[in-house]
């Protein structure tokens, strides 16, 4: 058994750690609580503008394949690309990870040369160490962005998809269902898919100019919320996840320290009881 100072030694490592991990979960509690009503926040309007999407594409059919807007138009996928989602740092549990396992089985589905454009650190240092080409990157977002720093993403995709450098674009990113839960969700960026399911109200509205001009300019206005809001769900879910991480690191250590204590307590008696003896004995030789 390790003696008391080495013990007392370990309590101290550890008290600091739990120091730390404790802080980092109250800075984490703060930041999510911004995130998440800054993602919850912005799904009504990504609603709002998917169902008015899906109300002016139901002239689509009618519309000749020849003057369909180019981001409308399917075309044969012989490239994709991925537009991966991920933390810039880490100590938030398996995240990053579970994220680039999905992103990475998604490339090797597609069974056609991939392109990535890494939006977060982790995504980009994971996928750098592969042959995938790296489109681009995008690191310095910050903690809260704000609508306008998602534009050159989705200019880069925007124009890279216009310029047939990729016929199909995926957006990978943590969904934020609570602050225990985070799935990787995969959804089409390009071409525009119109929602068929979405309901609509049964009104016929009148647009002005018309619906074909509303539905140019919506677009990529669409592709730009699509890209914001799920980076407000990626900041969302990263923040809860790192909150839980530093909360079970921080029991864990209290439980280490607990478990040193008692370890520490039982060398010091057992210290103790080896003098009393030593002294027992010494005081015995000394009577014979």
């Amino acid at each position: 058994m390790a003696n008391t100072r080495e013990i007392r030694r370990r309590i101290r490592t550890v008290q600091n750690a739990a120091k730390v991990t404790k802080a980092m979960e109250l800075v984490a509690a703060s930041k999510m609580r911004r995130a998440q009503q800054r993602a919850l926040a912005g799904r009504p309007y990504a609603e709002r503008l998917t169902w008015v999407l899906a109300d002016l594409a139901e002239t689509m059919p009618q519309m000749d394949p020849d003057t369909l807007h180019p981001l409308l138009q399917r075309r044969d996928v012989e490239k994709a690309c991925i537009v991966l989602m991920t933390p810039n740092r880490g100590l938030c549990g398996g995240l990053p990870a579970n994220i680039n396992r999905r992103a990475s089985s998604l490339a090797l589905d597609l069974d056609v040369p991939v392109s990535m454009i890494a939006v977060g650190k982790k995504g980009r240092d994971f996928f750098r160490r592969s042959d995938v080409d790296m489109r681009a990157t995008f690191t310095e977002l910050g903690d809260y962005p704000d609508y306008n720093d998602i534009l050159p993403i989705a200019r880069v995709v925007i124009d890279d998809y216009l310029a047939n450098e990729y016929d199909k674009v995926l957006l990978v990113y943590p969904y934020f269902v609570n602050t225990m839960t985070q799935e990787p969700r995969v959804h089409q960026l390009l071409p525009v898919q119109p929602p068929e399911d979405q309901e609509t109200q049964a009104v016929d509205y009148i647009y002005e100019p018309n619906r074909e001009e509303l539905l140019a300019d919506l677009l990529p206005r669409y592709i730009e919320m699509e890209i914001y809001e799920a980076i407000l769900e990626t900041i969302a879910s990263e923040q809860s996840a790192r909150m839980v991480a530093m909360r079970n690191a921080t029991d864990a250590a209290e439980e280490m320290m607990e478990e040193l204590t008692l370890a520490r307590n039982k060398a010091r008696q057992e210290q103790i009881t080896k003098e009393l003896l030593d002294i027992v004995g010494g005081v015995e030789s000394m009577q014979v």
